[in-house]
């Protein structure tokens, strides 16, 4: 009965017109992003983080999180008329959705998108009104030595899972908390790594560097790396679905959700193995001869209806673990985390009692967002395609402009203009040599958090390290961290062993 009489206060404040107006803009904003090839929700919300010094708290979260899951939905368009996922989400929906764009069925794979998306992520949304206070209530009896070890998991299972290399995420990972430490030192408060740059007596700004590794990096990337390639768009029909087809993708968008949810819910990172794990069940599960002959061939509308679906129950899931425990798990997660901290708001277990009103107004936008996303989706889908239509020089000229002007404005410096695109190149290195971002972001945000924690949870201990491994709690997450580590490297040496010997038999 609390739960449910806080998210009653949270939608009388999510239904003020400014806070509708809000999660409208950022809805349509973040479906436009989805939509445009190339450009994802992280990008859009690193682009747009310097507005948070003008923006109420509570419309400005709202606004980041329309961006957030609208971008998911946009996604999809792009994947089935042009081939050409916008965000790895979607590659998955590209597999079957253009297959069935060339067969004549558009309307029918953006159809069964849209309300997979909407079930999907309402599922979710309960999901995350449910549990997440309690999440929250189990993380408040944590002390400084599991908070460490908690940050510490969040470090090693980020970086291991996103990106193809162990070793390139952690490189990314420790860049983060280099730059993390620059500034004044929490304790002693002498600078730290500063060079001499009285600018940087402040510490890096989160913003600077989010918009430098995205928004900037993709621009310079595309100017630099990427030709000109033509691409060939699918026609559009109309966007309904069938009786057959809804007989199928029902039960698609449920087993997608019941796929997608867990994996949001845990540090792990990335929507790219609830979405496959989806694809490879909808196609082993499927049972007529007819239906399994159109998986690869015409496209068989469960390979759009699952993925979709697990694709927006893990994005919406996502937020129990940055809500309640501070961890983000994936590039825009992690972006959302250090708007919270623009505002010198901490995600994590006091946020439902310091900030209660902020948390159920956001979870409650939730509900409204993927409703107007539903309305925007399918009567809109023709305006969204027209987007498709901007010439990629003006797109990314516009895109680098806005980025300017928003570093700038933050504090009329133009040592951070400098700095922006001096981060900007970094990431093109990153990009092209496939070491992924996020990680740097989250060991900037996170680096400094785990070090006081590391701190206290060591004068805890009188000094002594044992403080990690004489509490329970602790001590699981250790192992759970040892076993991120090196549980898939024995997995693939199994594997290979196995490969290695069928020859012989």
């Amino acid at each position: 009965m609390e739960v449910f009489n806080a998210l009653m206060a949270g939608f009388a404040a999510a239904v003020t017109p400014g806070n509708l107006l809000w999660c409208l803009v950022g809805c349509a904003l973040g479906t436009a992003v989805g939509v445009l090839p190339g450009i994802g929700p992280a990008v859009a919300v690193a682009m747009l983080l310097p507005i948070t010094a003008k923006v109420d708290v509570t419309a400005s979260m709202i606004f980041f999180s329309g961006i957030y899951y609208g971008a998911m939905y946009g996604g999809s368009t792009t994947s089935i008329l042009l081939n050409t996922p916008g965000e790895t989400a979607s590659m998955v929906t590209a597999l079957e959705g253009n297959k069935m764009a060339k067969s004549g069925r558009a309307g029918a794979a953006l159809a069964t998108a849209a309300i997979g998306s909407f079930v999907a992520g309402t599922i979710a949304t309960v999901i995350v009104t449910l549990f997440a206070p309690f999440v929250a209530e189990f993380a408040v009896k944590l002390g400084p030595p599991e908070y460490f070890m908690l940050m510490v998991l969040a470090f090693t299972t980020v970086s291991a899972v996103l990106g193809k290399s162990t070793l390139r995420g952690m490189t990314a990972l420790f860049i983060g908390l280099a730059v993390g430490c620059v500034g004044l030192d929490q304790i002693s408060g002498q600078g730290r790594y500063t060079g001499g740059i009285p600018e940087l007596l402040d510490g890096i700004e989160i913003v600077l560097v989010a918009v430098g590794l995205f928004a900037v990096a993709e621009v310079l990337y595309a100017v630099i790396y990427e030709g000109r390639v033509a691409e060939g768009q699918n026609n559009l029909s109309r966007v309904h679905m069938s009786a057959r087809d809804w007989k199928r993708s029902i039960p698609a968008w449920l087993r997608g959700t019941a796929i997608g949810a867990p994996f949001g819910c845990i540090p792990a990172g990335g929507t790219e193995i609830p979405t496959f794990l989806s694809y490879a069940t909808e196609k082993k599960l499927i049972r007529n001869e007819q239906e399994r002959a159109e998986f690869g061939t015409t496209g068989a509308i469960e390979g759009v209806a699952g993925p979709e679906a697990a694709n927006n129950a893990t994005v919406t899931a996502a937020l129990i673990p940055l809500l309640t425990l501070g961890i983000p798990t994936s590039n825009t997660t992690a972006i959302l985390l250090g708007a919270f901290q623009n505002y010198g708001i901490q995600p994590g277990p006091q946020l439902f009692t310091s900030s209660a009103s902020l948390v159920w107004a956001l979870i409650a936008s939730l509900y409204i967002g993927n409703l107007m996303l539903l309305v925007l989706n399918l009567p809109l889908v023709g305006l969204w395609v027209k987007l498709l239509k901007i010439p990629k020089p003006q797109l990314y000229a516009g895109i680098l402009i806005f980025a300017t002007v928003g570093a700038y404005g933050m504090r009329q410096s133009a040592f951070d203009l400098y700095l922006l695109y001096a981060i900007g190149l970094i990431g093109v290195l990153m990009r092209r040599f496939d070491f992924p971002t996020a990680p740097v972001v989250i060991g900037l945000i996170l680096g400094p958090l785990a070090e006081a924690q590391l701190r206290n949870a060591v004068s805890i201990g009188e000094g002594s390290a044992m403080v990690f491994v004489q509490r329970p709690m602790s001590l699981a997450l250790i192992v759970l961290v040892v076993c991120v580590l090196l549980l898939p490297r024995w997995f693939k040496r199994v594997s290979r062993k196995r490969l290695g010997a069928d020859p012989a038999r």
